[in-house]
């Protein structure tokens, strides 16, 4: 308590106290008494606060400036926006309007052979017999060593890769289906099947899983000529290794929408020989 008192009572420092009543004493404490001290000081405090005002002003009118900077960027990255998303509905609409072209031409009669060269190309919608088979990630479970996957580079050996969705499609085709689509996706000669990250591209298109391919043949000849294959075995390795989950079961009439699009790069259509039939 008489520490605390002490304090209370000496608030200042008696170093302080002493300097303040020496110069007291000498009659420099407080302020300046001469005119030249006087006439200093009161400079110095004009000078500091035309620094401060002058500070003040150019914040202010630098301001306006940036906010203007600040709303015209802004603008042009709307802009920009705007354009890309109307080229991107322009593109969109071109491709729609090729691909309607390039189905009506493939419908024109030509000796009875359009409409199957239509069906072909799959530029048409197809329904029949056929097989759906249902492939699926592992519930949540991860797994790395050899197999078949072994060289893959991914972690995470529990998700179907595009590389294995490949495989299964070469495999249907291999084991006779007529048309393959995949969650909706009609594959022709020119599709492909790529990954972009950890999802599964067809022509571009992500796809999410449950992934649902559907092939057209003979039901009670390609689900097994597809299980007896070697990609058929290599699904049948995933699924025993790495938990791939599929479900493969016949079907009276399976429906296969028709390709989003067709681009010919490389062919031309060949000129007739007069005289030929």
């Amino acid at each position: 308590m008489s520490l605390l008192t002490h304090v209370m009572d000496h608030s200042l420092d008696e170093g302080y106290a002493e300097a303040s009543a020496r110069r007291e004493a000498d009659g420099t404490a407080g302020l300046p008494r001469s005119l030249k001290a006087k006439l200093g000081l009161a400079a110095g405090l004009v000078l500091a606060a035309l620094v401060v005002t002058l500070g003040a002003a150019e914040a202010r009118m630098a301001a306006p400036v940036l906010a203007k900077e600040r709303h015209e960027l802004i603008d042009r990255v709307e802009r920009a926006d705007q354009r890309a998303d109307g080229l991107e509905r322009d593109i969109e609409r071109l491709r729609t309007n090729v691909a309607d072209r390039q189905r009506a031409a493939l419908k024109q009669p030509g000796g009875g052979q359009g409409e199957l060269v239509a069906l072909l190309a799959g530029a048409t919608e197809v329904r029949g017999p056929g097989i759906k088979l249902v492939v699926d990630d592992a519930k949540g479970s991860s797994s790395s060593g050899g197999g078949p996957r072994e060289s893959s580079g991914f972690s995470d050996t529990g998700r179907l890769r595009d590389r294995d969705m490949q495989k299964i499609v070469n495999g249907l085709w291999q084991s006779g289906a007529e048309a393959v689509s995949i969650n909706g996706q009609r594959l022709t000669e020119l599709s492909a099947i790529r990954a972009a990250g950890d999802a599964i591209l067809v022509d571009n298109k992500p796809l999410v899983p449950p992934y649902e391919v559907l092939a057209v043949g003979d039901k009670k000849r390609l689900g097994t000529d597809f299980q007896d294959s070697a990609d058929g075995q290599y699904l049948h390795v995933l699924q025993e290794s790495y938990g791939i989950r599929s479900t493969l079961s016949a079907q009276d009439e399976v429906r296969l929408p028709a390709a989003s699009s067709l681009t010919v790069r490389t062919a031309t259509a060949a000129e007739q020989q007069k005289g030929a039939s």
